[in-house]
């Protein structure tokens, strides 16, 4: 399956006049549809399918459109007609300002540049060293019978490899734990303050509001505490991503502003540790429920390594573990809701889209669509087999996006992924116990509420 090709025919611009999208009943007053999407946001998404594949909510007072066929979305991904913005990222930008991840035109252009050089395949496997290290350290500090919150145990050690990888300084691994405690409580406020737009209700000094801006005042203050420490160590530092952004130099020739570091720093850390930690979190409460799967991923990885913990360079021999690992992002994926904005208007489809709509699409519907997946709500790791994943519709499943938004550092997490599963899983078997809640906590990204399993060694 490849996400990377040309716009398909059915999206482009068509004869004849062009279609007004249907607008979803069910909407209450003053709040439309952003009942909905607070109430059971997962299921009404899942079921606007059946509307059509473009449909019109209204989110309070605005209007928002809803691509839900892949094709569609495809097309969207790769027109400059579309740009980051909407609900999603005006929300977003309190926390990553003005990075690599909302930035446009021009500006995102320069700054994807900066980054791509650290994310080369050469420095992938430099950065396995410390996946690897992190991996085993996070194997090793379990206890058998012990009760693991298998959640916080995945971020901590994805805000670890993250820091340690792309930003090191002295302090990292202090940090890095100050780091995961900020976000966790961050992205528990975001996704409500993104679908009800009552900006005033966020000033009101209420306990989770309070808790919200001391979290994210201290995510902050840790980044620039990073930004500050490598300055003071000067040019004989790692050779790292932040070394490549203390080098880079703007349009004019000069340094980019602190300011703009700052960002990236910020995007970097989000979107390296909690899209992680979140499906490798999956993961584990996947294999937990499916133990022939896992059964098969212990015994690959021991016909691999026998004595051993798996290294980036077995990576390549563990087709399984690859299988897992992509089927448990599509049934689960960790970011699932995105928001675009058309800058004219536009056809999509056959459909007319205004100047200045905000248009968002869900991931986590478009990849449990009955139209697109045979079984769709069966975790089946083998469906990603080369003869079976062939018959995948194109752009029904990315979970690194499509186009010039394609995330850079896709290598590194799967690397990450891999390295993580393939360590903890043929070590320890985990188990549910009374406290385990694997429903879905919902915010930027899905959890599990609360995946405490008891490890006991293989």
């Amino acid at each position: 399956m490849s996400v990377e090709s040309a716009i398909p025919a059915s999206a482009a611009q068509g004869p004849g006049p062009l279609r007004t999208p249907p607008v979803v009943g069910g909407g209450v007053p003053l709040l439309g549809h952003a009942w909905n999407l607070v109430r059971d946001p997962l299921g009404f998404l899942a079921d606007l399918r059946d509307h059509g594949d473009l449909v019109r909510i209204r989110l309070g007072p605005k209007t928002a459109y809803v691509v839900c066929d892949p094709e569609l979305v495809g097309a969207m991904l790769k027109s400059p007609e579309y740009i980051v913005g909407g609900p999603l990222w005006d929300t977003l930008e309190v926390l990553l300002g003005k990075g690599v991840a909302t930035s446009n035109g021009k500006l995102h252009r320069r700054q994807r540049r900066m980054m791509q050089p650290a994310f080369r395949p050469e420095r992938i496997a430099d950065y396995a060293k410390v996946m690897e290290q992190e991996a085993r350290a996070t194997a090793e500090r379990w206890r058998p019978g012990s009760t693991v919150d298998v959640s916080a145990e995945m971020f901590r050690t994805a805000v670890r490899i993250v820091s340690r990888s792309l930003l090191e300084v002295d302090s990292i691994g202090e940090k890095a734990d100050r780091i995961a405690d900020s976000l966790h409580t961050v992205f528990e406020g975001l996704y409500r303050r993104m679908v009800l737009s009552v900006g005033p209700l966020y000033r009101v000094p209420t306990p989770a509001n309070r808790r919200f801006e001391s979290a994210l005042a201290d995510l902050h203050a840790l980044v620039d505490e990073i930004v500050a420490e490598r300055r003071e160590t000067g040019p004989e530092g790692p050779d790292d991503l932040l070394a490549e952004l203390l080098r880079a130099r703007d349009e004019s020739g000069e340094p980019i502003a602190d300011q703009e570091i700052h960002d990236h720093v910020v995007s970097l850390v989000v979107a390296g540790a909690e899209n992680v930690a979140s499906t490798l979190a999956w993961a584990f409460h996947l294999l937990t429920e499916h133990p022939e799967q896992e059964r098969r991923l212990v015994e690959e990885v021991n016909a691999v390594a026998p004595d051993r913990a798996i290294t980036f360079a077995d990576l390549k021999e563990l087709r399984h573990l690859r299988n897992v690992i992509t089927e448990a992002m599509r049934i689960r994926p960790a970011a699932w809701i995105f928001t675009r904005r058309s800058v004219a208007e536009t056809d999509l489809g056959g459909y007319r889209i205004p100047a200045g709509a905000d248009i968002v699409y869900s991931v986590y519907a478009m990849q449990r669509d009955p139209r697109s997946f045979e079984r769709h709500l069966e975790f089946d790791p083998d469906r990603w087999n080369p003869e079976r994943a062939a018959d995948v519709p194109e752009f029904a499943m990315m979970p690194f996006s499509v186009g010039n938004r394609k995330c850079p550092g896709d290598h590194f997490s799967l690397a990450e992924l891999a390295l993580i599963l393939g360590t903890v899983v043929p070590r320890w078997r985990l188990a549910r116990i009374r406290e385990t809640d694997t429903g879905t906590r919902i915010g930027i990204t899905l959890h599990p509420k609360r995946l405490v399993l008891r490890a006991e060694p293989r």
